[in-house]
């Protein structure tokens, strides 16, 4: 299964991606990392073909910030491929806005440690 995460042909692009992250990225960064919930995040982590915005690898939890660009309905198809190729490997994805992080991040941090409990008590 370690074969599938962090491919080395991804490197410079999830170095980009953590270097100039989107704001709500940013935002919900400040209170995941350094173990801040309880649980060790990783940012713009390889799964595959496909780097996620969160990961727990203990949780086998990611979490997706979707901004502006998941609208249209090519976009939207994307994500849904994306996304069951994610559950397929046997991981567990949660989404949220940027509408949500910018207006109600407290509920977002809240709703991730929720998910969080939940998989761990599994």
């Amino acid at each position: 299964m370690t074969e599938i995460f962090n491919k080395n042909y991804q490197k410079d692009l999830r170095r980009k991606l953590r270097k100039a992250p989107i704001r709500a990225e940013k935002e919900l960064w400040q209170q995941l990392r350094n173990r801040r919930i309880s649980y060790k995040f990783r940012r713009q982590f390889g799964m595959g073909i496909y780097i996620v915005d969160f990961y727990c690898p203990k949780l086998r939890l990611i979490v997706e910030v979707d901004g502006a660009t998941h609208s249209t309905d090519e976009e939207v198809k994307f994500d849904k491929e994306r996304q069951k190729y994610l559950e397929d490997l046997n991981l567990v994805v949660i989404r949220y806005n940027n509408y949500d992080i910018y207006n109600n991040l407290e509920k977002v941090v809240d709703s991730i440690i929720r998910k969080c409990k939940e998989l761990e008590n599994k």
